[in-house]
């Protein structure tokens, strides 16, 4: 199994080189992307892909694991008493790198998943709004499904407080498959 590193990129742009690779070539099976983040959820979600989509479909199924790490504006303004104050460069620098330390870890967590599973994974690293961004990664990663977690908010809770799956459903070009978390978890 070759392994696969995450590539961060930057300015919302969705693909990296291996991705790019993989969705320029001429398109061979049934590409998947899971979009995962640092739940439980999304990694029962990718967990319930591979052993339910891909165990079926192994030899023409290409998995894609995709990542969302919000946007960092590089300068930051906040008001006190009235003026604008500008946040140093070394702070939002410092924000940044939290950021692509904490999607190094998701994808690294994630990639562990599909190793244990015997599956090989292209990953990518995207930023921006996870609503959005995922939207448009699954589009121009030509996604034949994508798969998310669901938090499994109430009516009242996702009323208030939005969910990506729900957007996701609504607003993708491919087929959406929302992964409920198994009865008994904990929300």
């Amino acid at each position: 199994m070759e392994e696969v590193t995450a590539t961060v990129v930057m300015e919302g742009a969705v693909v990296g080189p291996e991705v790019a690779e993989a969705t320029t070539a001429e398109k061979k099976g049934f590409k998947v992307v899971v979009a995962v983040d640092d739940s439980e959820n999304s990694h029962y979600a990718l967990s319930w892909a591979i052993d339910n989509i891909l165990a079926n479909r192994r030899e023409d199924c290409q998995l894609v694991v995709l990542h969302v790490q919000h946007f960092v504006e590089t300068t930051f303004m906040y008001p006190v008493a009235g003026h604008a104050v500008y946040a140093p460069t070394l702070s939002m620098d410092a924000v940044r790198k939290a950021h692509e330390e904490n999607s190094k870890r998701v994808i690294s967590r994630a990639v562990d998943i599909c190793k244990s599973k015997h599956v090989d994974a292209l990953t990518a690293v995207a930023e921006g709004d996870p609503k959005d961004a995922i939207c448009e990664a699954a589009e121009k990663l030509h996604a034949d499904l994508l798969v998310v977690g669901s938090r499994g908010l109430g009516m009242i809770k996702r009323a208030f407080l939005g969910s990506v799956s729900d957007y996701l459903a609504h607003h993708a070009k491919c087929p959406v498959l929302i992964v409920k978390p198994p009865k008994g978890s904990h929300k």
